[in-house]
């Protein structure tokens, strides 16, 4: 097994809103599980970089955007790890800060285009099916190695919570959470925030993983501003203020969506008074060098 091991702390934040409404709202604070492989990007390549390590293979092929988190995650898992690694990356070459920390940990981007890109595993094997120390990792770390990572966060909280809200993207930690709450035997609701248009795809990811629970999670449909990656004023004002009155750094992309979601519940009085909230910070550099765009 891979020696690096963590238990990310829960923090309280004190906000104004929450208090007026007797909530308590606790913070899993994944992001500061490493500087480049944080929150859940490392608990969705845990397991496939320990399988790799077993199959004793030498080189992590995966693919991502342009700003992908999860290639910048691979890339430094990679260096750590003792592997290669190689990305294919979605769209025309371009070069940018991600990037680039992708190439300084090693990693070999091969730029492909969007129709290409769509059939990942078919791309895989043109490139690799004759290399067999390449080892595939999809995309966002989507897989069912990738949720019994993000099981992980359940068995770790020490306080029970009412709910747990994460944001979600390929449904990957939203699987993981739902199978800790069933086995650890927890009453807690998950509330997914799915931040692209359309989420309710999330459901049918997380079965497609082959996870069974008892229930899945609840989507809250209206806060992907537009879609993946897009945000409006009204975003961005909430973020800066979010960070500026508690402290922690939250980016537009994921987990300021979700933490104006989980706002916006309490406005609406979604969350019961004497409720204790808990949300997933799933970290994030690519969506925080976008911020600093924004002022």
């Amino acid at each position: 097994m891979l020696a690096f091991e963590f238990h990310s702390p829960e923090q309280e934040i004190i906000f104004p809103l929450y208090k007026q409404n007797n909530i308590r709202v606790f913070v899993k604070r994944d992001d500061l599980i490493h500087p480049y492989i944080s929150g859940n990007k490392w608990r969705k390549l845990k397991h496939p970089v320990n399988q790799a390590k077993k199959l004793a293979k030498q080189t992590l092929v995966t693919f991502g955007g342009a700003w992908s988190n999860h290639l910048l995650a691979t890339a430094a898992a990679g260096a750590a790890f003792n592997f290669k690694t190689i990305g294919f990356v979605r769209g025309e070459e371009v070069d940018n800060p991600i990037l680039k920390l992708c190439q300084i940990f090693g990693m070999e981007l091969i730029f492909v285009s969007r129709e290409t890109y769509k059939n990942k595993r078919l791309l895989f094997d043109e490139n690799f099916a004759l290399d067999p120390q390449a080892f595939y990792i999809d995309e966002g770390g989507y897989s069912e190695q990738g949720a019994l990572g993000c099981k992980d966060v359940i068995g770790e909280l020490t306080r029970t919570y009412d709910q747990i809200y994460c944001a979600g993207g390929t449904g990957t930690t939203l699987a993981g959470l739902q199978m800790g709450i069933q086995e650890n035997k927890l009453e807690s609701m998950l509330i997914g925030v799915p931040v692209l248009k359309g989420g309710n795809f999330l459901l049918e990811e997380i079965e497609k993983l082959g996870i069974q629970t008892r229930s899945l999670p609840k989507l809250l449909l209206d806060y992907h501003f537009g879609g993946y990656a897009k945000t409006t004023p009204e975003l961005i004002s909430f973020v800066k203020n979010f960070t500026r009155q508690t402290g922690i750094l939250v980016e537009p992309t994921y987990t300021g969506k979700l933490f104006y979601a989980l706002h916006d519940q309490i406005l609406q009085g979604q969350i019961k008074p004497h409720s204790t909230v808990l949300a997933l910070h799933t970290g994030g550099l690519t969506g925080i060098l976008g911020l600093l765009d924004k002022f």
